[in-house]
């Protein structure tokens, strides 16, 4: 079953005097890191959708980036930006928390991630075939 997964991204750095990605690379970086988990996230969704069929919508999480690792962690579900079914925002929830930026910011990443699921559309039936005649 074919799906829609959209990211869209921004994130919030706060001012510090250390050399470290841009707000620009902290995005691109941040994305790169989360597509690692967009096969996951799809399998996740499939399920949901077999279940739900037509179901969809956008999960937001908001989440931050720490420094020694670069882990993804205390990963939310921004309600109030969030339209999909709470089994869909548990799926990404589940899925990038930990998820690590490689290499490591000098500076903590506070971030938000909006995922766009789109089921596909019903497939029309095939009309019947007229009898042949003889």
């Amino acid at each position: 079953m074919k799906t829609t997964l959209l990211l869209v991204a921004s994130l919030a750095l706060g001012a510090c005097s250390v050399a470290a990605r841009s707000p620009d690379m902290y995005r691109d970086d941040t994305g790169k890191a989360l597509a690692a988990k967009q096969d996951a996230i799809h399998s996740c969704y499939d399920t949901v959708l077999h279940s739900t069929p037509g179901v969809g919508g956008h999960v937001t999480v908001k989440f931050e980036i720490d420094t020694e690792q670069g882990k993804i962690s205390h990963v939310t579900v921004d309600k109030a930006n969030t339209t999909a079914p709470d089994s869909v925002a548990d799926c990404v929830t589940r899925h990038i928390e930990g998820v690590t930026l490689a290499p490591p910011d000098a500076r903590k990443g506070e971030g938000s991630w909006t995922y766009e699921f789109q089921a596909p559309p019903a497939s029309a039936p095939t009309p019947a075939s007229a009898p042949e005649k003889t």
